[in-house]
This record gives structure tokens, C-alpha cells and sequence, in this order.
């Protein structure tokens, strides 16, 4: 009864506020991209404006439209008097163009990545990544679509006429402080925005339209369906297309998912309808439900949210004359794309990762609604490499959740095939290419991936916790994808100076670099497995490892160093 007259009142305050017409985020085509971080200011409520950040504009950033083997350069400054990240999500780029949170862009610096596009067609996005503010950042506003085109994609009957038949949508819901500023960590996020607009609408010419939806909220699921019970069509996930398109009412988007679906408005001329999210329908346990957690392990203030397991409208829709310019798509193709999924048969490794509660003091006891969450009993550390990946590395992750919260886990560099959720194969639109996956809660999900194109034994990636309020406290891990075939005799050499030898060696290795601080020696096999560690209050001399008494198998392994500031890795063989 509560939740209904939340409801009323809600739309009371709806139909008070004056409708606004949806922002379409400019477009950026080309292969030089010149992006400025900087600081904005919207009025959304009565009194005080709200503090922004943007690209190139007060609030979220232009649409990057590039094509499949395009070279493009990145140039992003950031004129903010904080430091913040930028990552593409979803591209396979090299590990020191990905933006991860070692890709510190300072106040005043300029950050140029450079790298070939090699995904599919399909839409991907960028947003900040890092420094425990990723959270804060994105909702307050950086972030923006990255469509990618390829001749697969464009040799299809589809809607492709960016802002009139081809319209991006990125949803988001943000909480706001008494002075209307944005605030992270109440879970109290009631305003909804599409594409940084609130109480949106959209005029759709009576055709078919394609809708590029992105979930760009910081923890909220969403569940997408139209008013009127109409049936629409999706088209591509995160990765790209489908093999064939799927009619459905109902589309389910996790933090980070993107989804694309093409409806048909023909028979609409002269209505309205609404877009919405039909939370109500959604299993307990995924952020936006009616119930997360089991009582006394539930989230602060979540039943006071009268969004959580509510239906929702997100954008009125009006549905107008067709276009003339361009011709109006009247058709869906049904075969879509050639899918070719990884293999299981000839499978590298196998990895397990656990998502679970952390104890940060020895009587902690934990949340398993709200936490602290990590990874494989770990949160995240700068300092600190969690998997090593060989190169060309097929691999099979199994994800297991332990907690009372869905988490939406994402992998950096790779897309993946969902092999089974809960040991049951996954549904037909998570059928493709993937980097976001909901794993609920006491569930698990295994999928297949390969590593392939780019070694770095210094830059790491990420895998984490979509749930931007998870990341930010630390439910991330890093992963080196190393090259076991490069040149032993390549030693990377920093502030430490740090040199090995010999290399390689059966019996011993001499560690010489210079130590000023604590440092930690740790020795991981290819399985990314720690072989060896040790750690040092101060020490400013040769360190001698003994690889025969420890009984180290042949083969290939890095050491890292972390001293300070400074951490390095060096590539071992013994012998």
C-alpha cells in the first residue's frame, strides 16, 4: 500500500513539471577524436543549479562514431581541478590505451591513447575509471556512446540516420543532496534522465526506429518494455549484432549492458506511449527489484526508494508523421550477423572468481546485501596484479556469487559467450558477444573468452563489478596479458633500477635494484598463480632466490616488484 501511494504522489510531481525534449548528444566522426573534461551546470529543480561535468558540453559527451579498422587518436584534456580516467568500454584496445585506473589524466594534462578499431559494429561507451571517484564522475555526467560501423552492419535494411531514425539512449538514474547536487551512496536515486534529460520526451516518426539503449546508472537495473504491451525487436548486445533478431516485450539491462532494439511505429501515427522500466517484474535480489537482501543482511534506505520494484515510466514517446529524408525502414531483417563462438574443446584454462563479502577488521561482520565486497577475497589494489593471462589464452571464468546482491561483472580487453548461468545454457539475447554479465545472487555464470592481439607486462586491465559504488570500494581485480614467446632478455627498468640475473636460470636468481621503502617480491606462474613472496621493511641490496630448494617447475614466470610508488615486472625463466 505504501509503494502505491509513493507511486501517486510521483506522478503528481510528473505532471507539475514541464516535459522536455530528449537531447540528442552530438555526433564526432573522423579518426581524430579532441575531447575536454570540464565543468557544467544544469537547472533540473527549483533553486539552486546543478553542478556538472561534461565533454565538450555541460553535461555527458558527444557520440564517437568510427568505423571497424579505423586508426583513431584520442585526444582527452581534462580541465577539471580534479583528476579523473576515461576508458572504452567495450573496445579491444592494447592495456595502455584502455583507461583503466593507472591512466590518471591530471588536472590541465592531456591524455592522446592511439589505437585501430577492431570490434564489430555494434554500440560501446566511455566514462571515468578509477581513483575511487568513478561513481561520483559518471553521474555527474562523464561519459558517451561510441558507435562502431562496420560493412556487415551497413549491408542491412536498418534504421542508421543518427537522431532521427537511429537514436542513442543512455539511462541513468542519479540521487541529489537539499542543495541539488549530485549525490553518491544513498541508494535514494528517484530522477530519472535520458541522455542527460530529465522528464524527457521524444517525437518517433511513425516507422521503424532503432533505439541504442545504454544502462549508464551507477547501481540500477533496468527492465525495458513499452505501455502499450507492444512487441519490439533486439537487434545487437554488447559486442555487436545478434545472429538473428528477437522479438520481445521485455529487454533487462545491468549497469554498463547496452542493448539495441528496433520498433515498429507505423501503426501508431498520432499517439503517445511511454518507454519504461517494469521493475516489478524483475527477480529479488538485482538492484531495482522489490527486495534485496535477507533480513538483517539488507541495503540501508532501499525499501524508502519507490522506484525499487516499482514500474516506472523513463521517456514519453510521440509518435509523428514518417520521414521522407531518409526513406522510412519498413522491414526488420530477421538474419542478422554470422556468430562463431569460442570453442570449448581446446581450452587454455580454467579460472574461478568469487564474488563475496570482505572483512576489513577480524570482528567485521559483513553485509551480504551492502557490504564491503571483493573479488577471490581481495579488494582492489594499484599496486597489485590479481591474474596473468598468456597470450592467445583461451579461457573459461567462472564467476560464483556468494552475496545476496546481483553483481554485474565486466571484463576488460575481451568480449566473451556466455557458456551457462547456474549450470542451465544462457537465454537467446545473451547469445553473443559480451563484456557485462548480471550474475545473481548465490548463482554463477561461466563463460569462454580469448586473450589475443595485445601483451604488456606492465599496463594491467580490469575485471569488476559494474555496480559503480561496488568499484569505487574496491570489487576489481587486475590482469596482465603477458607474451611467454618475448625476449627474456627485456628488462623494463624504472625509478627502482631493478635488474635480474641470471636469466635464464635453474638454480637461482640474484633481485639487485634500489630500495628505499617497504617492498613486496612476488613470482606468478602463466596460471597466474603466486609461486613465491616475501616482503621487505627496508632493504637496499641483492636479495638471492633460491628457484631450486623452492622447487620451481620449467617454464616461464613474471616477478613484481612494488616499492613505494613504483611497481615493475620482469619476465623469468627457469630452466
Amino acid at each position: 500500500m505504501k509503494k502505491i501511494i509513493f507511486l501517486i504522489a510521483l506522478s503528481a510531481v510528473e505532471l507539475v513539471h514541464s516535459q522536455n525534449p530528449l537531447a540528442i548528444p552530438p555526433t564526432l566522426t573522423g579518426t581524430t577524436f579532441n575531447l575536454n573534461i570540464q565543468n557544467g551546470s544544469e537547472s533540473y529543480f527549483t533553486g539552486n543549479p546543478t553542478p556538472t561535468y561534461g565533454i565538450n558540453g555541460p553535461i555527458l559527451g558527444p557520440t564517437l562514431i568510427v568505423n571497424k579498422g579505423d586508426n583513431v587518436t584520442m585526444n582527452v584534456h581534462n580541465t577539471l581541478t580534479v583528476p579523473t580516467t576515461i576508458h572504452w568500454h567495450g573496445l579491444h584496445v592494447s592495456a595502455m590505451n584502455n583507461g583503466g585506473p593507472h591512466d590518471i589524466i591530471a588536472s590541465g594534462a592531456t591524455w592522446s591513447p592511439n589505437f585501430d578499431i577492431k570490434n564489430d559494429a555494434g554500440t560501446y561507451w566511455y566514462h571515468p575509471h578509477g581513483a575511487g571517484k568513478t561513481e561520483l564522475h559518471v553521474m555527474k555526467g562523464i561519459a558517451g556512446m561510441i558507435i562502431v560501423r562496420d560493412n556487415i552492419e551497413s549491408a542491412l535494411n536498418l534504421p542508421r540516420t543518427y537522431g532521427i531514425d537511429d537514436i542513442p539512449l543512455v539511462v541513468q538514474t542519479k540521487s541529489f543532496d537539499v542543495l541539488n547536487q549530485v549525490y553518491v551512496g544513498d541508494h535514494m536515486d528517484t530522477s530519472i534522465f535520458v541522455n542527460g534529460t530529465i522528464h524527457p520526451y521524444f517525437d518517433a516518426p511513425s516507422q521503424v526506429v532503432r533505439f541504442r539503449l545504454l544502462n549508464g546508472s551507477s547501481m540500477r537495473t533496468f527492465n525495458f518494455g513499452f505501455s502499450n504491451g507492444m512487441t519490439f525487436t533486439q537487434i545487437g548486445i554488447d559486442g555487436g549484432l545478434l545472429a538473428n533478431s528477437l522479438p520481445m516485450t521485455r529487454l533487462q539491462l545491468a549497469p554498463g549492458e547496452r542493448g539495441e532494439i528496433v520498433v515498429d511505429f507505423s501503426a501508431l501515427n498520432g499517439q503517445s506511449i511511454q518507454l519504461m522500466s517494469y521493475a516489478s517484474e524483475m527477480p529479488d535480489g538485482i538492484f531495482g527489484a522489490t527486495t534485496v537482501g535477507i533480513v538483517p543482511d539488507v541495503i540501508d534506505m532501499y525499501a524508502n526508494n519507490f522506484l525499487n520494484g516499482a514500474d516506472f515510466k523513463i521517456m514519453d514517446i510521440n509518435v509523428v508523421s514518417p520521414t521522407t529524408t531518409p526513406v522510412p525502414v519498413t522491414s526488420i531483417p530477421t538474419a542478422l550477423t554470422t556468430y562463431t563462438p569460442y570453442s570449448a574443446v581446446n581450452v587454455d584454462v580454467n579460472r574461478t572468481f568469487v564474488l563475496d563479502t570482505i572483512r576489513l577488521l577480524p570482528n567485521d561482520v559483513p553485509n551480504l546485501a551492502s557490504g564491503p565486497f571483493g573479488i577471490n577475497n581481495h579488494t582492489f589494489n594499484m599496486d597489485s596484479i590479481n591474474v596473468i593471462v598468456p597470450l592467445n589464452s583461451t579461457e573459461i571464468w567462472t564467476i560464483i556469487n556468494k552475496t545476496h546482491i546481483a553483481h554485474p561483472f565486466h571484463i576488460h580487453d575481451v568480449q566473451f559467450n556466455v557458456l551457462e548461468k547456474n549450470g542451465v545454457p544462457p537465454v537467446p539475447n545473451e547469445t553473443g558477444w559480451k563484456d557485462v554479465i548480471l550474475v545473481m545472487p548465490h548463482d554463477s555464470v561461466k563463460f569462454i573468452t580469448k586473450f589475443t592481439d595485445f601483451a604488456d607486462s606492465m599496463t594491467p586491465y580490469m575485471y569488476h563489478c559494474h555496480l559503480l559504488h561496488h568499484e569505487d570500494d574496491g570489487m576489481m581485480g587486475s590482469f596482465l596479458v603477458i607474451d611467454p614467446s618475448a625476449s627474456l632478455q627485456e628488462i623494463e627498468k624504472g625509478e627502482m633500477d631493478l635488474t635480474v640475473y641470471p636469466n635464464p636460470s635453474s638454480d637461482l636468481w640474484n633481485v639487485q635494484a634500489k630500495w628505499n621503502s617497504e617492498t613486496t617480491i612476488e613470482i606468478h606462474n602463466l596460471l597466474g598463480e603466486k609461486i613465491y613472496s616475501k616482503k621487505y621493511s627496508h632493504l637496499n641490496e641483492n636479495e638471492i632466490i633460491s628457484i631450486s630448494s623452492l622447487k620451481f617447475n620449467s617454464g616461464i614466470y613474471l616477478m613484481n616488484v612494488n616499492s613505494g610508488n613504483s611497481f615493475e615486472t620482469i619476465r623469468l625463466e627457469k630452466k
